[in-house]
């Protein structure tokens, strides 16, 4: 078989329709704190809280001991190939690369976001559990279930799981939830009668309890990650600085006619090279919906 120059392949770049649809149905990839890699590993330096004191005049300083260690951002890749039959790129009124690009962008996101939210399999296999979720990182005294309505009530415990942690931030605050948990968010009211949720307007964010909101498909448990995964909603709040992205490369493509020669069938690869860690599992906290959102 023929080898593809890899030179050949096309970076999708900011604005896109492509890298528009994964900002549009990836949380993951619109939140969290992107940390470019030059290699396939990289270890990112995590630093313990240091104490400060009230030191006297002419007193000594005192040292503080914070732990330091890392957290290992290891990069996997997501990938697909379409076969594409030569006349449907000279004959067809859509461009069917554009359009297989963009389809590959929804499931990508999705399955990148479920891999790095709902996925409940703590071990990391680097393929079919590539990362360790936040689900799989959190204890269970940080998630909170509900079998049956989401209500005001467990809406603001599973906050308050977060605002009472260490990591707590509130201009890193983010919520990542279902899209199922849209019908209890609208006309949920606080004692003063209102809205809790409010929808985002001319670029402006969705909001609830006042922290930014995004939705993804991918927001639910699986056992393994998944573009369409079928386990139970999941709601996540916390500080999106411990939402460690790594990025290596992508999203990109390259059209090859090599492997189709014989059958005019030239064959469209997209990929992109992600890593995902939890830099602390204690900075968030996960609302899990058992039967129904």
């Amino acid at each position: 078989m023929a080898r593809v120059n890899a030179d050949a392949w096309v970076p999708d770049e900011y604005g896109s329709e492509v890298i528009t649809r994964v900002q549009q149905n990836s949380a993951i990839e619109a939140v969290a704190r992107r940390i470019n890699m030059n290699s396939d590993i990289m270890k990112v330096p995590r630093t313990g809280a240091i104490g400060v004191d009230v030191v006297a005049k002419g007193a000594a300083y005192t040292d503080a001991e914070p732990t330091l260690d890392n957290v290992t951002l290891d990069a996997v890749k997501f990938g697909t190939t379409v076969t594409i039959a030569e006349e449907d790129l000279d004959d067809a009124i859509v461009n069917a690369v554009a359009a297989f690009q963009a389809e590959w962008a929804v499931s990508y996101a999705r399955k990148l976001d479920n891999a790095c939210l709902g996925v409940t399999n703590g071990t990391v296999n680097g393929g079919t559990v590539p990362f360790k979720s936040v689900y799989a990182s959190v204890t269970s005294g940080q998630k909170i279930a509900t079998a049956g309505a989401v209500t005001y009530a467990k809406l603001s415990d599973t906050v308050a799981l977060y605002e009472g942690s260490t990591y707590a931030n509130d201009a890193d605050t983010v919520v990542i939830a279902h899209p199922s948990f849209k019908a209890s968010f609208r006309g949920m009211v606080d004692d003063n009668h209102r809205p809790i949720f409010v929808e985002g307007l001319a670029g402006t964010p969705a909001t609830l309890f006042g922290i930014p909101v995004n939705f993804s498909f991918g927001a639910k448990t699986n056992s393994t990650a998944s573009d369409s995964p079928s386990g139970n909603p999941l709601l996540v709040v916390g500080n999106r600085q411990h939402l460690l992205l790594g990025v290596r490369s992508g999203p990109e493509s390259l059209l090859s006619y090599d492997a189709g020669f014989r059958t005019d069938e030239p064959v469209l690869k997209m990929r992109a090279r992600r890593a995902f860690a939890v830099g602390r599992a204690d900075s968030f906290g996960i609302l899990e919906v058992t039967a129904g959102a």
